[in-house]
């Protein structure tokens, strides 16, 4: 089966499909406690099977992650996009960066342009956040998104999680956030 993903672009990032050669930075993140808030740490072949997954995700859903690449140097820094597999509660809007990445918008810059691709392209009315409790970074990030705190959700598998609403397209028009974008 072939997919696309489509590209898009924001002021500093290009968010295309994931390459071979974002599994190394993916492995070293992965390494790292700072991936606790997305399952991690994990070995190095579970970190390539993320990816993998992140890959199929496309072909089965028609939209996935994007990973997310610095116009300026062409590094990979991290992935954001949008998240439906089989037993999530919601269509989601995720974002997740390389540790060096990390304090420079980029979360809010990509996830704001995988909403506006969900709401113009794909037709999604509303989206959630899964948040882990003690990620005040992605909180943050939800937040300047104009996403709002709507409930704990015990998910089986990584425990207590956060659900931040986003907005609907209809509360976005005239001056909301996409206007700016």
């Amino acid at each position: 089966m072939r997919y696309e993903v489509p590209q898009l672009e924001t002021e500093r990032l290009i968010l295309r499909g994931h390459r071979e050669s974002d599994i190394a930075a993916e492995k070293a993140f992965f390494a790292t406690d700072a991936s606790q808030f997305v399952g991690g740490p994990i070995p190095p072949h579970r970190a390539w099977r993320t990816v993998a997954m992140m890959m199929g995700h496309w072909a089965l859903r028609g939209f996935g992650f994007w990973a997310l690449e610095e116009k300026a140097t062409g590094a990979y820094v991290g992935r954001a996009g949008l998240w439906f597999p089989d037993g999530w509660l919601e269509k989601e809007i995720g974002w997740t960066l390389m540790n060096d990445a990390t304090g420079k918008g980029y979360a809010t810059e990509a996830a704001l342009a995988a909403r506006t691709h969900a709401h113009d392209v794909l037709g999604w009315e509303t989206a959630i956040s899964q948040i882990d409790p003690k990620n005040d970074a992605s909180k943050a990030v939800a937040a300047r998104l104009g996403a709002r705190f709507e409930k704990h959700f015990e998910d089986p598998e990584y425990g207590q999680i956060e659900i931040w609403r986003h907005p609907a397209p209809a509360d976005l028009v005239n001056g909301g956030m996409e206007a700016y974008a």
